[in-house]
């Protein structure tokens, strides 16, 4: 039967789902008219200029910093409150991984104040307010989320999910702007490099924005120009790091939990250093390979073809490891007989859907290149490593996906049954005894001394005192001890192979965490054969491919990232 509409679960239920709807439409706009104008700015409509756009930021910026102002004033005022807290979000490695990614954004805030001092004869006044703004937003922000992150917010739920949207889409715009900006300058210089390779038949004239007047103190503008561009992909990831972390805090608005405690699980390097050895040599040599890239790409047409030969040799084969290991681990998990953890979790689902959103980034630039491949009508020697290098992109995504999603679901590994109420059966005066000590105790030798008769597992063996009581005790005796027996042999060998295999499980998630940092880095750094091999302009246009990169190289590049953080807390879990 129905519940009448005057029940007060259903009346109760209605106006919160109904401010979700109304928040998440709010945010929706606010994202849209800020993406149309960003849109406008980038491809110099009439009337719209950058002050324009940076005006709206920092407008956005000042609501949200008002909004946290008052959270944290209220938050204080009720310090002594108890309240809930979402154990699995925010974790601590998190928090400062964003605070990293924070503290270089800071730098450069810095850098752009310096080049606007240097040009502020020809910038707008809003050029020099926004990376004030975004200094005092950066240092805000972080302070918010290190200490309300895990919030389950119970209390004016209607006001703080419009203040939680507002600042996911003020986040989610921040890091577009910072997208769109990055990928101007590459974009210039890619095309140079296209020219070097032969592909001089590219007429587009792409302009950067650059200010029309000169600077006061040469130097320190090539300074600030260049290293602008350097400190972009951590700013970048900062915003979207910022952003995931209040949309988890939004989805926990008014959720009632389980009162539960989630096992702190800390990272530790011990049984691990097979897979950080192997990460950390794949990790070196992605940055030799990089800088090479960098320094050999766009000097002569010879130079550019080993370069591009050269990184996809190198990422073909640490893809071809990363697939080995994705699948290792994923037929360890089929030998295990382990339960799934379904319970409400945003954080973990917010995990899973953003792994498989933005690795189509990755998937549609692969499947673009294959295409290119097979429809071009030349091929230079360079371009067919570019086959194997795109097919194992979207296998290995399809595979270590599948691991970090199983594994995040996986319920968290606790001491077994068998090991804290081991059943330990004795005979004292003739009645047959169950102690059930604790691990620590067993382990020791330690178990229950008062009861006069401890059998201890030590080892891997079983030993029990025995009292001689006659001849058909003895016998008696003798034949429970050997069942026993054989139940703890069998048990402890359980135990070893369950031991290894998490073992094995651990120094695979710590050698895929290595590798998506480095395979990271060269996207991150301005390292991209999507733009550089031509083939892909050649067959799709240089105007359409270039659109295409640059709506899925961001997601390509966020997809690395994230993996590595999810890797991470899946070793902190095996």
């Amino acid at each position: 039967m129905e519940k009448a509409a005057g029940s007060p679960s259903v009346g109760g239920s209605y106006p919160q789902k109904n401010a979700e709807i109304l928040s998440s439409q709010y945010g929706i706009n606010l994202f849209l008219a800020g993406l149309l104008l960003t849109f406008a700015w980038a491809v110099h409509a009439v009337g719209i200029s950058k002050s324009h756009l940076l005006s709206y930021l920092i407008t956005l910026m000042l609501i949200q910093l008002l909004w946290m102002l008052w959270y944290l004033g209220r938050s204080c005022t009720q310090r002594r409150l108890i309240r809930d807290k979402d154990t699995h979000a925010g974790a601590r490695w998190l928090k400062c991984g964003i605070t990293l990614f924070a503290v270089i954004t800071l730098i450069l805030d810095s850098f752009k104040i310096g080049y606007y001092i240097d040009f502020s004869n020809c910038l707008s006044p809003t050029e020099g307010i926004f990376p004030v703004t975004h200094a005092v937003h950066t240092i805000l922000q972080v302070y918010f989320l290190w200490c309300h992150a895990k919030d389950i917010i119970q209390s004016f739920k209607t006001l703080e999910r419009f203040g939680v949207i507002h600042s996911v889409f003020t986040n989610l715009l921040l890091w577009t702007n910072g997208v769109l900006t990055e990928s101007k300058h590459q974009l210039n210089e890619h095309k140079e490099r296209l020219i070097t390779l032969g592909f001089g038949n590219i007429t587009i004239v792409l302009d950067d924005h650059a200010p029309q007047c000169n600077c006061t103190t040469t130097t320190l503008c090539s300074i600030f120009s260049q290293g602008i561009y350097y400190l972009y992909p951590f700013n970048i990831e900062y915003h979207i790091l910022a952003s995931t972390m209040l949309y988890v805090l939004w989805k926990n608005i008014g959720r009632k939990v389980e009162h539960h405690q989630q096992h702190k699980t800390p990272f530790k390097f011990h049984g691990i250093t097979i897979g950080m050895i192997f990460g950390l040599v794949v990790l070196t040599s992605t940055i030799a390979i990089v800088v090479v890239y960098l320094i050999q790409i766009g000097r002569s047409k010879i130079k550019s073809e080993l370069a591009l030969t050269m990184f996809y040799l190198h990422a073909i084969f640490v893809l071809a490891l990363m697939c080995t290991a994705g699948i290792v681990a994923l037929l360890i998990y089929r030998l295990e007989d382990r339960s799934l953890d379904n319970s409400k979790n945003p954080a973990r689902k917010l995990d899973a859907e953003l792994l498989v959103g933005t690795a189509a980034g990755s998937w549609l630039l692969s499947w673009g290149s294959i295409l290119a491949i097979i429809c071009a009508q030349a091929h230079p020697k360079y371009t067919w490593y570019n086959l194997p290098y795109s097919v194992l992109v979207i296998i290995e995504k399809y595979i270590q996906n599948l691991f970090i999603i199983e594994s995040i679901h996986r319920e968290q590994e606790k001491v077994n049954d068998d090991i804290k109420t081991l059943r330990i059966v004795t005979i004292s005066r003739g009645s047959t005894l169950s102690l059930t000590p604790s691990y620590k105790e067993i382990y020791n030798g330690r178990a229950a001394p008062e009861s006069r008769e401890v059998p201890c597992l030590l080892k891997g063996s079983v030993c029990g005192r025995e009292n001689d009581r006659g001849a058909k005790e003895e016998t008696s005796q003798d034949k429970s001890s050997v069942m026993h027996s054989a139940s703890d042999i069998s048990f402890c060998s359980r135990n070893s192979v369950t031991n290894n295999k998490r073992r094995i499980l651990k120094n695979i998630a710590a050698f895929l965490f290595l590798c998506n940092l480095s395979l990271w880095i060269p996207p991150a750094f301005g390292c991209r054969p999507e733009y550089d091999n031509g083939l892909e302009e050649i067959v799709f246009g240089f105007e359409p491919w270039i659109i295409v990169v640059n709506l899925a190289m961001p997601f390509s590049i966020f997809y690395r990232m994230h993996s590595a953080a999810s890797l991470f807390e899946v070793n902190c879990k095996t």
